[in-house]
């Protein structure tokens, strides 16, 4: 019976937002080719139940908690790394020898304690951390939180070094982590999102509005939705839907003051992919140059028009399936263009995804990896 530890950021249901997207289907994907996951997840809260859908595809879950002791940004290690720490974490990994799989670097404070201790240790390399928390200081208004953010980066900047090198495999989303990895470590391997989806959404050729969705209290997506505010604010004629779970209230605020623009929560995935769906088009812009988004494959296989910027995604194959405006001037245009459009892609998504980007080929690789077979 083949086991795989996986350590997780955060609680990975609903798989709505971000990495936690990756995680979930990922999982799963794993699960239904027969491996055994022993799930451990680190959370501000602990749930009062494990949803189904997790306890199906898990034979164990533990959750631990965050730290929340604020000097912990003064330590000399990244905060969000310092957070998540548990003797608890450790006594249960040593129960079962099986492999670890760390969700992030924000999930490898225990490393130190896991040496020669019979765990091979990989690791999902979801960002570059250092560019990442770089990329949050430039778009963030707040004085303060710009300071966190670039210490933060710079914190990464020498725990990554040195850290990248102790696992058996380093597991990138994007090309671009992957030549960075591959250049430092010779340890990486590019396996492409996970997202959950197996088929193409045959779609009837027009849509009802524009949809913008996202994890709203994140910095970047701050900045590009107040962008695409202030862009649909002068196209009054179009509607622009705004779908997060996690709106704050300034974004409240900004998008009651524009007719044209609403907000909806997102709730389950059934919900989010009938907000797509019904979608004419879609907005997703980017401030930070990471790879591809997880949220582009939920958008190719379930909606129409995908307008993105260049940060969207890095996979050249990706941008021919989507409209591209470098600045948000040819965003404009290409929101005014394809509104008269009829959407006709579903064949040729249907043959570049189905083939590139199965969940079931990913996970047979990082089978094949860890297990040696």
């Amino acid at each position: 019976m083949k086991q795989l530890h996986i350590i997780s950021f955060n609680y990975p249901y609903p798989p709505s937002y971000g990495g936690i997207i990756d995680v979930y289907y990922k999982i799963k994907s794993l699960s239904d080719l027969g491996i055994k996951i022993h799930l451990h997840c680190f959370i501000d809260e602990v749930p009062s139940t494990i949803d189904p859908e997790v306890k199906e595809i898990t034979e164990t879950v533990f959750f631990y908690k965050k730290k929340k002791n604020p000097l912990l940004y003064f330590s000399g290690i990244p905060f969000a790394v310092a957070i998540r720490n548990s003797q608890v974490l450790l006594k249960n990994l040593e129960k079962n020898k099986a492999p670890i799989l760390f969700e992030g670097l924000q999930t490898t404070h225990i490393m130190r304690l896991l040496k020669d201790n019979g765990h091979k240790l990989y690791l999902r390399y979801h960002n570059n951390e250092t560019e990442y928390y770089k990329g949050l200081s430039f778009s963030e208004k707040n004085v303060f939180k710009k300071l966190i953010y670039k210490i933060e980066s710079l914190k990464y900047t020498g725990y990554q070094k040195k850290i990248l090198k102790k696992f058996e495999s380093v597991f990138c989303l994007s090309e671009k982590e992957y030549n960075e990895v591959q250049a430092h470590s010779e340890n990486a391997h590019l396996i492409h999102i996970f997202h959950g989806n197996e088929s193409v959404k045959e779609l009837e050729k027009k849509g009802k509005y524009f949809l913008f969705h996202g994890d709203l209290t994140t910095a970047d997506n701050k900045r590009a939705l107040n962008d695409a505010i202030d862009l649909f604010k002068t196209l009054p004629q179009y509607k622009l839907v705004v779908a997060s779970d996690r709106a704050t209230e300034d974004i409240k605020r900004k998008i009651s003051t524009a007719e044209n623009i609403s907000l909806t929560p997102i709730q389950t995935t059934e919900n989010l992919h009938r907000l797509l769906e019904d979608a004419h088009a879609n907005i997703l812009i980017s401030y930070q140059n990471s790879g591809t988004k997880v949220k582009l494959f939920n958008t190719l296989y379930h909606s129409r028009f995908i307008i993105i910027n260049e940060n969207i995604t890095d996979d050249p194959v990706l941008k021919s399936l989507c409209l591209l405006g470098s600045d948000m001037d040819e965003i404009r245009q290409q929101i005014i263009a394809s509104a008269e459009k009829e959407y006709q892609d579903t064949e040729k998504r249907k043959e570049i995804l189905e083939k590139n980007h199965s969940d079931k080929a990913k996970a047979k690789e990082i089978i094949k990896i860890i297990f040696k077979n």
